[in-house]
Formats: C-alpha cells, structure tokens, sequence
C-alpha cells in the first residue's frame, strides 16, 4: 500500500469519527458538528487499533487542527468540522505529508519531465487521479469502516468454500 500504516489507521479511525457525527446529525438536520467527545479507548477497541499507536496518530491530526481533543472524564476526541467539510486528502496531508501526491513512485532522486523513471508517465497520471479522488472526498461521503464483522464473515465464508 501507498499509505502508511498510520494514515491508514488515521484515515479509519476519522472514518468512524465521522459516522458516529452522521448519525447524530441525522437525527437534527439543523445540527452541526457533535462536538461530542469518543475517547481513544473506546476507538481504539472498535477499530482494533493499538492504543498507544492511534494515540501518536490523533496527535498529528490534531496539530493539524482536524480533531480536538479533551481530557479527563467525557473526554477524548472529536471533529473540529462537520464531516462533510473535511476531505481525505487533508488527513493523508496531515499525517503521510505530500510525497505520495508529489514523489517519484519508485523513490528515484531527479525524476521529473526531464528525466522520468520507467513508470513517471504512468504514475504521474495515477498519482493525479488519486490526489483529485481524495480532495473530493469528504468523511461522509464514505461508508461506515468498523469492518471487521463483514471482513470476518468474508474469511469464513471463503474458508468454507475452500
């Protein structure tokens, strides 16, 4: 994968974030963004992702200013704005930087127009695609990632075709 694992997690746990405030919105049209506090640990047993590693993770986002945070009791993390105003392309940012939008796939030194690698064309069009996909992309625009029941029923599933 193109992400790392971080962005990866960043990009699942602001996913779920971003449900749980379409949920809520849903119930109050006029409503804005919840405002109302997740704690780490309770993302972090859903998604099954290490604590301490999505901890890092929510650190980047929130210097970023997508999430805010509290501490103490109804503490933990929230979106700074609706899902609908934050794009996935702004978390990648936040988290991988912009090489993935920018850099030579391959990782070769003074790959350009001038001196393309054997996939610069190739990638170069991908690479846009990609960049212009996740611009477009808001949180909640994408389905709910707690996965792991459906990912769960698609291995026993194959397991018992097999």
């Amino acid at each position: 994968m193109l992400l790392s694992k971080s962005c990866e997690y960043g990009l699942r746990a602001m996913l779920y974030l971003g449900t749980l405030e379409d949920d809520e919105a849903a119930e109050d049209e006029d409503a804005g963004p919840t405002r109302e506090y997740v704690s780490i640990q309770t993302i972090s047993d859903d998604l099954e992702i290490g604590f301490s590693f999505l901890t890092k993770v929510f650190q980047q986002l929130n210097d970023a200013g997508l999430l805010t945070s509290k501490r103490g009791p109804g503490g933990g993390v929230a979106l700074t704005r609706a899902p609908d105003a934050i794009s996935l392309y702004e978390i990648v940012v936040a988290i991988d930087g912009n090489d993935l939008f920018e850099e030579c796939v391959l990782g070769l030194p003074g790959c350009g127009e001038a001196e393309p690698c054997p996939l610069h064309e190739h990638w170069t069009e991908e690479r846009d695609r990609m960049k212009t996909t996740f611009q477009r992309t808001a949180l909640n625009e994408v389905p709910d990632v707690r996965l792991t029941p459906f990912i769960d029923d698609l291995t026993e599933a194959d397991g018992a075709s097999a």
